[in-house]
């Protein structure tokens, strides 16, 4: 995104078909599969909408938080539009309520990109402890660090982290 608010068309190219392929499993999620036009239509709505209000975005917050904020709107104002009320039988409700995967394929992709930023060796044992849930014990055996030192690794390399990204000093997912 950082890219593409300097002028990097490619940047911007790429970052509005990544957001095309998210936008349209979001809506489809919403609103089924017979409402398919009405989906393509939404992504479009969204993307023209994020693009006219591009200059509105805080570089220091999520950008996918930034366009599920105007996904959400467009879906809202589609229903309102439509006079439309979701109503689905009591034993489907589950897939209407399941949790949006491409909101987490896109955290893992920001998580990668944030500890992309630390040293190998800090980024293994936060993935390690953090991520896999490994103890520190183990992390740190398998690093041929003791228990202690891994501990500490993790906890300065998450510091780390929050002074980085808390500041909008560093930028995940842009």
């Amino acid at each position: 995104m950082l890219a593409s608010l300097d002028g990097d068309a490619r940047a911007y190219r790429r970052l509005l078909d990544a957001l095309g392929i998210a936008l349209r499993l979001y809506y489809r999620r919403r609103l089924g599969s017979a409402d398919a036009a009405d989906a393509e239509d939404l992504v479009q709505d969204t993307l023209i909408a994020m693009h006219a209000r591009r200059a509105t975005y805080d570089p220091g917050q999520p950008l996918t938080a930034w366009v599920y904020a105007i996904a959400r709107y467009k879906l809202i104002d589609h229903y309102r539009r439509n006079r439309l009320r979701r109503t689905v039988p009591l034993e489907d409700a589950g897939a209407i309520f399941a949790e949006d995967e491409s909101a987490a394929a896109l955290a893992r992709l920001d998580l990668g990109r944030m500890l992309e930023t630390l040293p190998e060796d800090t980024r293994g044992l936060i993935r390690a402890t953090k991520v896999e849930g490994r103890s520190n014990a183990e992390a740190g055996g398998a690093a041929g660090l003791t228990e202690t030192a891994a501990k500490v690794r993790v906890h300065r390399g998450l510091k780390a982290l929050a002074d980085r990204f808390a500041k909008g000093g560093g930028h995940a997912d842009r």
